[in-house]
C-alpha cells in the first residue's frame, strides 16, 4: 500500500536551485497567473481558471486531499523567493498497485529552463523512496510534445496512446500514457 502518511507533516523538497513547498492562500495571485494563462491550460483538457475564487476552490481541494491522503502537490518556488512559479504532485493514487499519476504546470515565463526536469526527478525520487510507490504514469495529450521530451529525459517510457478517449470543449482528444517504474526498488 502506498505510504501516505508521509504527507503529514508536509514535505519540503528541495534542488540546488529550487525549493518545493506547500501551496497556501497566500499564493492565490501567482497560481491565477499559472491556471488562467491560455498557454499553460492548452493541453491539460479543462478550460483556464477565470477568476482568483476558482484557485481559492482549488487550494481547498489541495489541502482536502492531502489530509485524506488522495493526493499532494507541491508549490515551485525558485530560491531564494517564496514566489510560486508552477506546481507538481501526485493525485489519482492507486494505493493497491503502488501507482499514482504525476501532473505539474510551469508559468511560461520559466519554461526551457530545465525548471520542470529538475522538479520531476526530485518528485519522482519522493513518491518512489517516501511514498512507496511502484510506479508512476503521466497522462498527456498526445500534442504536448514539450510534456513527451521532459518525461523521456526523466526515464518515463510511452506505455499506451489511447485515440479519442477524452471529450473535451466539442472535441474527442487522444491521450499518450507514459510511466516510470520505481528505478530505486531492490528486485
Amino acid at each position: 500500500m502506498i505510504d501516505t502518511t508521509v504527507f503529514n507533516p508536509f514535505p519540503l523538497l528541495e534542488t540546488e536551485q529550487l525549493l518545493f513547498r506547500k501551496i497556501t492562500l497566500e499564493d492565490t495571485q501567482d497560481l491565477f497567473a499559472i491556471r488562467s494563462d491560455i498557454n499553460v491550460v492548452k493541453y491539460l483538457g479543462r478550460d483556464r481558471i477565470m477568476d482568483t475564487h476558482e484557485v481559492i476552490d482549488n487550494i481547498k481541494i489541495l489541502e482536502e486531499a492531502l489530509k485524506n491522503g488522495e493526493g499532494i502537490r507541491w508549490g515551485i518556488t525558485m530560491k531564494p523567493s517564496n514566489k510560486l512559479i508552477g506546481s507538481i504532485g501526485f493525485w489519482k493514487l492507486n494505493k493497491p498497485h503502488f501507482r499514482a499519476e504525476i501532473g505539474y504546470d510551469l508559468h511560461p515565463d520559466f519554461w526551457n529552463r530545465g525548471i520542470m526536469t529538475k522538479a520531476i526527478k526530485a518528485v519522482t525520487e519522493f513518491g518512489f523512496k517516501k511514498m512507496k510507490l511502484h510506479s508512476i504514469e503521466a497522462n498527456t495529450d498526445k500534442d504536448n510534445m514539450a510534456t513527451h521530451k521532459v518525461l523521456i529525459k526523466n526515464g518515463f517510457v510511452k506505455e499506451a496512446h489511447f485515440k479519442e478517449n477524452y471529450y473535451y470543449n466539442g472535441v474527442f482528444i487522444d491521450s499518450v500514457i507514459y510511466s516510470l517504474l520505481n528505478p530505486f526498488q531492490e528486485q
